[in-house]
């Protein structure tokens, strides 16, 4: 990939972090992957196991010892018990394992919002279990069929020894993995933990994301020369493949501006790409350049993960959950991502190529949209509940004191707003004033 950029960002230098290819990242959103490798990989080792194990019975057999054949030969039938009786724990712990994930799904879609089920999804530690888990039942299996089942020593040709033992070693790993599987499925299960991971792979998001260029290269664009319609299945624009964009763009010299913006739904026929300075590319050039899919993803949606928390925030606050510590919580990392971009370039990501010339421009949400997102539903629903409307003022009342000066009209607005909604609703001026009194707590 070596037309990943090198670009200005105002939080890590001259350098940012290496994005994820689409694929990597797709990969990252599968639950196949890991297991289906685990397993084609033991398979392997199970291979070259078998062979060292052919060898040390070989080298006796070449040095007539005859008696430590026999002594192994003997042990080797204690070892295949327990073998056999780990192919069926195995079965066990995977039944157990898939039980307790379908379980906390459930529990978390439940509570929380359906879609912190990526979470759960994307847990390493979960992969890796099911992989160890599976990779362990499927070396068993193998192990069995290397039993050889003359009591001859002079007749044996093979003993499981090194298959034994690595065998052993991976039940080891499968109990270590399965103690750090409940503990990290428990993390996830409440509610601070799951909040925290949405804000951590929303900040994964910005530090990747390229900066703005301010609104100059892309104001010299002028009108597009061509466009480059979308001829996929329909669905939600999850990410594009920005070194290929850019490559494609040098290689013809033209600018490509990506019309919708990811997170939207695209249909057939719909513009896709916007062509500036010359024809557009052939089609077989922009092939499998747009990844499209049923749900959003963290990779390149700036704005999924503040969905994610208002989300959160507006369950709790329903009425049928009434939970409004929930909602500060959720609040707390809305202003805390808020306070991240509040001084960031936005409304486009601007990729450039090699020599620095922009190649790829991509729209993102701005300042007063973001703001939007993470403050009008809760709003609404914060009157009712003293304890959200304190902690949102607070949050307004620090944004106001990051903000530039052309960046502070949406949050006095929301914070007007949230002042005459509160009015309206308390039935008393003490009620008034403790609701809109700010609190970063809430309620100390």
């Amino acid at each position: 990939m070596s037309d990943w950029l090198v670009t200005q960002s105002p939080t890590a230098g001259r350098r940012r972090p290496r994005a994820l290819s689409p694929f990597r990242e797709h990969l990252r959103d599968t639950f196949w992957f890991a297991p289906t490798v685990a397993m084609v990989g033991v398979f392997f080792v199970w291979v070259a196991a078998e062979a060292l194990d052919a060898a040390i019975v070989d080298a006796l057999r070449e040095e007539g010892d005859y008696a430590s054949l026999e002594e192994l030969l003997r042990f080797s039938e204690d070892t295949k018990t327990v073998v056999n009786a780990v192919g069926s724990a195995m079965m066990t712990f995977i039944g157990v394992v898939f039980s307790i994930s379908l379980v906390a799904v459930q529990m978390a879609s439940g509570q929380f919002t359906p879609r912190v089920v990526r979470l759960f999804v994307r847990s390493r530690i979960t992969k890796a279990t099911f992989a160890v888990f599976l990779a362990t039942f499927v070396l068993s299996l193998l192990v069995l069929t290397s039993f050889d089942t003359t009591d001859d020593p002079r007749k044996v040709t093979t003993l499981p020894l090194v298959q034994s033992v690595l065998t052993l070693c991976m039940v080891a790993l499968s109990l270590l993995l399965f103690v750090l599987y409940v503990n990290g499925t428990l993390r996830l299960m409440r509610i601070s933990h799951v909040i925290a991971r949405i804000a951590a792979e929303s900040f994964r998001m910005v530090a990747s994301m390229a900066p703005s260029a301010g609104g100059e290269d892309a104001s010299r664009l002028g009108e597009p020369t061509a466009w480059v319609a979308y001829d996929g299945r329909a669905g939600v624009l999850r990410d594009v493949h920005v070194a290929r964009l850019v490559r494609v763009a040098r290689r013809h010299g033209v600018v490509l501006r990506l019309v919708p913006r990811i997170g939207d739904f695209v249909v057939p026929g719909t513009p896709l790409l916007a062509v500036h300075g010359g024809a557009a590319p052939p089609a077989g050039a922009l092939r499998r350049t747009a990844s499209v899919g049923v749900e959003r993803t963290y990779h390149q949606d700036l704005g999924f993960g503040l969905r994610q928390l208002c989300d959160i925030a507006l369950r709790a606050l329903s009425p049928a959950v009434n939970d409004p510590t929930t909602a500060v919580q959720a609040l707390d990392r809305i202003v805390q991502f808020l306070a991240a971009l509040s001084r960031r370039p936005l409304d486009e990501s601007v990729h450039r190529d090699r020599a620095g010339a922009v190649r790829l421009v991509l729209p993102v949400p701005g300042w007063n949209e973001l703001v939007d997102l993470g403050f009008t539903e809760v709003r609404g629903c914060a009157v009712g509940s003293p304890q959200v409307s304190r902690r949102l003022l607070a949050g307004l009342d620090d944004l106001l004191l990051l903000a530039p000066l052309e960046r502070q009209e949406p949050l006095l607005r929301h914070r007007e707003l949230l002042r005459q909604a509160v009015e309206e609703a308390a039935q008393n001026a003490p009620d008034r004033e403790f609701a809109l009194r700010p609190d970063r707590q809430g309620i100390s």
